[in-house]
């Protein structure tokens, strides 16, 4: 523990100010090494963008596997922190990982499955009976309301940083285009997810008028994948309560 953070003070943090409990440098210096780790991957996806187009293959290369041994360390110490502190670093750092949504989850819950109607009434308008991204936002705002503890689109997982929005014909998750049938799959309780999505005036009754197909599943156990794009934070740093 002490070998870890005298590494962090060498890379020009310092813990020394921060007047806290042991367990709370615990986790202050989880999450350090795990943004050093998405700084590094980031690292190296812009650099290899801003690569000239000339640049000998051997060189990039090189620069690839060195960024990927830095990586590695990092993934060490942290590993070698999380271990640390009686379990009590591990467990941070696990529930830091789910929180972030950078694990695969699995659980009870239902699976809802989302269609374009099939009927169209002449001379309306043809977008009423398509599914649009503020469609799928009301029905994965009901699904986090009931509890929702893991949401996933067509595989694509949903964090913070996740995006929906439309993208021409088809409907973007994570900058990942997706067509319709829509599969959103949902860990939590299955009663209460059920009872968000098909209470009476809700969104599937809405959504019904229109002819799209709305059709929630319980499912004794889903599987949701990991976030698969980076977190790079470029503007956000730290802050205590006070925000200096």
């Amino acid at each position: 523990m002490e070998k870890a953070e005298a590494e962090l003070q060498q890379s020009g943090f310092s813990l020394s100010s921060l007047k806290i409990e042991r367990g709370s440098l615990s986790v202050a210096l989880v999450c350090m090494v795990l943004g050093f780790m998405l700084a590094v991957q980031f690292r190296s996806a812009q650099d290899i963008k801003s690569l000239p187009a000339n640049q000998r293959i051997e060189d990039l290369t090189l620069r690839v596997k060195q960024l990927s041994s830095e990586n590695q360390q990092l993934k060490e110490k942290l590993s070698a922190l999380a271990s640390s502190d009686d379990g009590h670093s591990a467990s941070i750092y696990d529930g830091l990982m789910l929180a972030s949504g950078q694990t695969a989850v699995k659980g009870p819950g239902v699976i809802v499955t989302l269609d374009d109607s099939k009927k169209m009434v002449k001379n309306d308008d043809p977008n009423l009976y398509l599914i649009h991204d503020e469609d799928m936002l009301k029905v994965i705002n009901e699904l986090r309301a009931a509890g929702a503890e893991a949401i996933s689109i067509n595989g694509q997982r949903l964090t913070g940083n996740s995006e929906i929005r439309c993208a021409g014909p088809t409907i973007s998750v994570n900058n990942v285009r997706s067509a319709p049938p829509f599969e959103i799959r949902a860990i939590g309780s299955s009663r209460d997810l059920l009872a968000a999505i098909n209470m009476r005036g809700g969104v599937a009754d809405t959504l019904k008028v229109w002819g799209i197909t709305v059709n929630a599943q319980e499912s004794k156990e889903i599987l949701i994948p990991a976030y698969k794009a980076a977190n790079p934070f470029k503007y956000a740093e730290a802050a205590n309560e006070e925000g200096t």
